[in-house]
This record gives structure tokens, C-alpha cells and sequence, in this order.
């Protein structure tokens, strides 16, 4: 069977992969239409590492290949620029997660892969390509691979998973008696585990239902802007004018306040600021892109940035130091790896057999850090000092 690569599929407006925008600020859908798509390399490495989980599950599960056929295939996915050294151990986590859900079966079950899925019931033209899904008994599975190492995703209330799954069930929702929706994401540059989160198709057809006329407004282009933690990847984030007057609004003015902000204000003022720092910088690169293709932005202009230096070839220049006297010590640091550099050496497996288990690597815990009252963190608890309550006992 055939199968678009991830290159060369489609896009629907009310796409999955941004409902968790268009669901929020449905006109953004609209305004996105009318922007480039612009690509990054993050988002090449991510295409690369599907294209070879992709490979890895049909190899296992629809098209056996001998060992030659797939080293070939390897081969061409590490010739590519994009190819990063963790990448393989990557994909296996996530073979090995939906070999787990297989294998839990008595007998086998339906296992689709990369499949387009309609969820046009629900949101106007509305399509996506699921991952993987695998269907027994009263059980469906919707496993999605990512290969972010920024941002967990979790499965939970996850808009993306629920329209995939709804896509799903219409395609096989007459075929199969489905009571239960499993979704699971696998992230393993994030989660040491995937994030998973189960609810029954009843529950899945109301949120269908729930979300018609939010869609039906995003197709349409209309509601209310609306900005918010999910502007981070929307193509207009940076001159989103609702975003830009958000971000840069400093609140009513108002006589008799105290000189110095509430503790309670000082929580809602970091939650304001928080984009200000990653929409500054993208606009800066925005509009530099334009004035380098000649456009005038009024106030601004490119100038020539601060150079580097770099070897001509620096075998022949060490040669040459060398030569004249120069120490070889002196030209080369030996600095050892640290345990996140061995674990992507040795993989995780084998870092975890000689290194973690014989207590050879210890994980220290980080400095506290602020975060909002909503992460999946669980709260600092510092460890008290007793003299530092009850003061220093004398002998």
C-alpha cells in the first residue's frame, strides 16, 4: 500500500496538530491561511524521525523485510542533514511502546499505520494523519509519536489525540464493537514514559459534539482573538495584533494604589510577561527578513553583526604550532563527557546498566524554579535546617 510521506501530505485548515489553537482563538485559523508556512530545521528533524518510526513499525507489524532491505533504508535516513545521533534509540522507544500494547491482546489485533483520518463531522473538512492505531476487542489505541525535546505534550484533554481518535472511530467505529479510547503519547527526549490517558467512546462523541460550533466559527473566520500560551507555534505570533496588545498593555491606571504591587499582583504580572521575552526576539527576526529583501521598516535598519574566527584549516595550523615550538597540551583541552553526553553514546539501555544501576551516576535534584500553579510538578519542598529554627544548640 502506498503511503504519502510526511513531505508531501496535506494540511486541513481545523487541522489536529492546532486545534489546541483554533479551539481557543478560532479566527486564528483564518489569519494563519494568510501567512507563509515558514518550516523550521526542529521541524525537519521531527519529519525525518516519523519517517523512520514509520519504517520501523511497518518492518515489525506489515511489511517484514530482511536485515539487508532495512540497513539500506537506515542508510538513507542517516545521509540526511537533519539526522541526529539519539534519533534510532528514539524511534525503538516507541516501537517498543506499541509492541506493549500489542502484545497485551490474546489474539491479534486490526494495527493501522500512518492513516488519514476524516473528522469532518466535527470540524469543517477537518482531516489528519494518526500515527498508529491499534483496535481489539472493545479497545481502540491512538499512539502518537513525538520527537520534540522542548515542551512536554501530554495525552490528557489532548485535543490533538481526540480528533485523531474521533477520526478513527468513524473510519471504524461500524467495524469494531469500541467502548474504550486509550491514548498515548510517546516522547522520549521528554517522558521516560509515554504519557497515556483513557476515556470511554461516550465521553469522546460529547466532546465531538461540544466543540461543532467553535469549529464551524474557526472555519468561518470568525470569534474573538484570543491570546494565550497556545500562540507559541501560530504563524501570526508575532504581529498578531491582539497578541502585541496583550503582551504590551500594562493595565488600568488607578488612584490610590499602593507604591509597591500585592504579591497577588506580582503572580499575574509574571504571567503577562512571560511571552514578552520569545515574541521580542521573533519579531526582531521577522523584521530583519524584511529589510534584508529591501523592505523599509521605519526606525530600523541590517548592519553587519559581530564576526568570528575560525581555522582555514586547522590539522595544517596545529601542525604548524606545533613546529614552532608550541606545546600540544597547550592546543587541546581533555574534558570529560558528562552523563547526559554518555547516555547518548552508549544509549540509554546500556548507560542505564553500567552506569545508574551500579550507582556509578546519581541524579541530584535541581535548584528550585518558578513555574505556574497548573504543572504537573509536584510542589518544592525544602529540606529544613533544624538551626536554622530552633537556632544553633550550645554544648
Amino acid at each position: 500500500m502506498t503511503q504519502a510521506t510526511h513531505a508531501e501530505r496535506e494540511h486541513a485548515l481545523l487541522s489536529a496538530s492546532g486545534a489546541h489553537r483554533w479551539l481557543i482563538c478560532p479566527p486564528s485559523a483564518r489569519l494563519e491561511e494568510t501567512l507563509p508556512d515558514t518550516t523550521s530545521d526542529a521541524a525537519k528533524t521531527g519529519t525525518l524521525a516519523h519517517e523512520l518510526a514509520e519504517l520501523k513499525l511497518r518492518k515489525y507489524f506489515v511489511e517484514p523485510m530482511g536485515p539487508q532491505k532495512f540497513a539500506a533504508q537506515k542508510r538513507k535516513f542517516k545521509k540526511s542533514e537533519y539526522w541526529e545521533d539519539d534519533m534510532d534509540a528514539n524511534t525503538d522507544a516507541y516501537l517498543e511502546y506499541v509492541q506493549s500494547v500489542v502484545h497485551e491482546y490474546s489474539s491479534p489485533p486490526h494495527i493501522v499505520i500512518e492513516r488519514k483520518v476524516d473528522y469532518s463531522h466535527y470540524a469543517p473538512e477537518g482531516f489528519g494523519t494518526a500515527d498508529c492505531i491499534v483496535i481489539g476487542g472493545s479497545t481502540m489505541h491512538v499512539i502518537d509519536y513525538k520527537n520534540g525535546k522542548g515542551k512536554p505534550v501530554e495525552a490528557e484533554n489532548n485535543p490533538q489525540m481526540k480528533l485523531y481518535a474521533l477520526g478513527a472511530l468513524s473510519a471504524y467505529g461500524l467495524l469494531y464493537p469500541i467502548e474504550t479510547v486509550h491514548m498515548a503519547i510517546v516522547q522520549p527526549r521528554v517522558w521516560e514514559q509515554p504519557s497515556e490517558w483513557t476515556l470511554s467512546t461516550r465521553d469522546l462523541l460529547a466532546w465531538g459534539e461540544s466543540i461543532k460550533p467553535i469549529a464551524k466559527q474557526a472555519f468561518e473566520g470568525k470569534g474573538e482573538y484570543v491570546s494565550g500560551e497556545h500562540c507559541g507555534f501560530c504563524r501570526a505570533k508575532e504581529t498578531c495584533r491582539a497578541r502585541v496588545e496583550q503582551l504590551l498593555s500594562a493595565g488600568e491606571k488607578a488612584p490610590l494604589k499602593p507604591p509597591l504591587i500585592s504579591w497577588e499582583e506580582a503572580g499575574e504580572v509574571l504571567k503577562k510577561a512571560e511571552g514578552i521575552v520569545s515574541w521580542y526576539n521573533s519579531l526582531k527576526k521577522l523584521v530583519l527578513a524584511e529589510v534584508l529583501k529591501g523592505g523599509e521598516v521605519p526606525g530600523w535598519k541590517a548592519v553587519e553583526g559581530r564576526g568570528s574566527r575560525q581555522y582555514v584549516d586547522l590539522d595544517k595550523t596545529f601542525e604548524y604550532l606545533q613546529k614552532n615550538g608550541i606545546d600540544e597540551a597547550v592546543l587541546y583541552e581533555r574534558v570529560p563527557l558528562t552523563p547526559a553526553q554518555l547516555e547518548k553514546q552508549l544509549k540509554k539501555k546500556k548507560y542505564r546498566e553500567l552506569l545508574e544501576e551500579p550507582g556509578y551516576v546519581i541524579k541530584t535534584p535541581g535548584a528550585p524554579t518558578l513555574a505556574p500553579d497548573d504543572d504537573k510538578r509536584p510542589a518544592y519542598q525544602p529540606e529544613i535546617n533544624p538551626e536554622q529554627v530552633f537556632g544553633k544548640r550550645e554544648e
